[in-house]
């Protein structure tokens, strides 16, 4: 019965986090960020691929970008949570 309500709990937990987990693409429409960027021209903002050729080589790159969107210095703050973030910052440094 022990075994039953583990396999249970973890399955619970694997659908949950499926279930909630959204790709940077879904995010960066969510949010709003294609308001003000676009993926391969620029807009009000820098377009997508002019951001992730500017942070090719920066191995330091997507925690410095989470960091700007949360704090909201250099950007506008951006009403996300910490994966939210992680998942844009992810999609728009892949472009």
């Amino acid at each position: 019965m022990k075994a039953l309500r583990t396999v249970v709990a973890v399955a619970a937990a694997i659908a949950a986090g499926s279930v909630f987990a959204q790709s940077g693409a879904d995010v960066v429409k969510a949010k709003g960020c294609l308001n003000c960027h676009a993926v391969d021209t620029k807009k009000m903002g820098p377009a997508f691929k002019d951001i992730a050729a500017k942070h090719k080589s920066d191995k330091g790159a997507p925690d410095a970008l989470a960091a700007k969107l949360k704090e909201g210095k250099g950007h506008p703050k951006v009403a996300a949570s910490d994966a939210e973030i992680k998942s844009a910052v992810g999609y728009v440094l892949s472009q």
